[in-house]
């Protein structure tokens, strides 16, 4: 099962030079309907692709800051309907086009305003109307772009035997817009696209200047935590106190770094109920933090219950409660251990700093 192109215009990008001083022109080459295109040598060029577009898999908040795939949505005004965002209209204009005069003249606007991005990228800009017939009466939209690939050559004859092959393209890292957004077979959402771009940078969607994407999970975690910290210190400081100053500004700049160090604001009671609060909403939420050279990662909800962090002689102390222990690559003698009793170790660890 695949989609059946209903129209399709074929551009090419040109950039030479770099900054503001960029010679940024595009070429249309063609635009062609059904007919045309089962005829053409882009019908095996894009065989399955449009499929491959549709069923790759994205999410509303994703689990990390940069993801590759996400979802848009349509920037609306409060009372406002749809149609009142110029990027809706235009996708809908190229998606209900009767003709292939039609199709043409709306879907230039997405090349030109792709031009008009500060980090354009030379390559194939190709503007899809395709169906998905057991399913929707009702076109999709698709918007790929393949960049050009550097040093490409192919066979030639005997005597010189390659030849460089001028502005070759492949379908391997094509970046694309599907409009609107599938999020299962049978089932669209009119109010959303889907964006892939194979490289984390963003210039591939910054011509959609009326579209914006959800926050990631990490971004969610960390603006609840900062609401749910401040709550607990402005019931501790008093308003306008030199504590509260001192406060807000560590509070600023623990927000702004990628680094954090522990702050010991909050007691054991009172960081368990922000973590409840936040697994309340997101039971898969991650617990990562670095003691020293060791990593740990785990669930948020863990801590408290079977992960445990304490100090002692005025270093910090980590504790994991598991009923198991298994290991996987780096073989170690550790794996023939057997455990001390952890009043030893705590007695040790004492003997050791006081020594120190």
């Amino acid at each position: 099962m695949d989609f059946d192109v209903k129209f399709l215009s074929f551009y090419v990008v040109q950039v030479e030079g770099s900054g503001e001083q960029a010679d940024k022109k595009f070429k249309h080459f063609q635009t062609i309907d059904e007919q045309g295109y089962e005829n053409s040598p882009l019908k095996e060029f894009l065989d399955g692709e449009l499929m491959k577009v549709a069923k790759r898999k994205a999410e509303r908040h994703p689990k990390a800051e940069q993801v590759p795939t996400k979802i848009g949505f349509f920037l609306v005004e409060e009372g406002h309907e749809l149609n009142s965002n110029p990027n809706y209209n235009l996708f809908n204009r190229v998606r209900f086009a009767e003709t292939l005069e039609a199709f043409h003249e709306e879907n230039e606007q997405f090349v030109r305003s792709y031009l008009d991005t500060s980090a354009v990228r030379g390559g194939v800009f190709i503007v899809v109307s395709a169906k998905l017939s057991r399913y929707f009466d009702e076109p999709f939209v698709f918007l790929l772009k393949c960049d050009f690939e550097p040093k490409v050559a192919s066979i030639s004859d005997e005597r010189s035997l390659i030849r460089n092959v001028e502005m070759a393209i492949t379908t391997k890292n094509m970046k694309s817009i599907q409009y609107p957004y599938m999020p299962e077979e049978g089932m669209v959402e009119e109010a959303e696209l889907k964006i892939h771009q194979a490289s984390h940078a963003r210039y591939f969607e910054d011509f959609l200047k009326f579209v914006d994407y959800k926050e990631s999970m990490p971004e969610i975690m960390k603006t609840q935590v900062m609401n749910m910290v401040q709550e607990h210190v402005y019931e501790t400081f008093e308003d306008n106190s030199e504590e509260l100053k001192q406060f807000e500004e560590d509070l600023e700049i623990w927000g702004a770094s990628e680094k954090r160090e522990i702050r010991e604001r909050l007691d054991t009671h009172q960081v368990i109920e922000v973590v409840s609060q936040i697994v309340e909403h997101t039971p898969e939420a991650q617990l990562k933090m670095k003691l020293g050279e060791t990593e740990i990662k785990g669930l948020l909800g863990s801590f408290g219950d079977t992960i445990h962090l304490g100090k002692i002689n005025g270093k910090y102390i980590l504790l994991v409660e598991s009923d198991s222990i298994t290991f996987e690559k780096g073989v170690s003698p550790i794996e023939f251990h057997k455990p001390d009793d952890l009043q030893e170790i705590i007695d040790k660890i004492s003997r050791k700093s006081f020594e120190d």
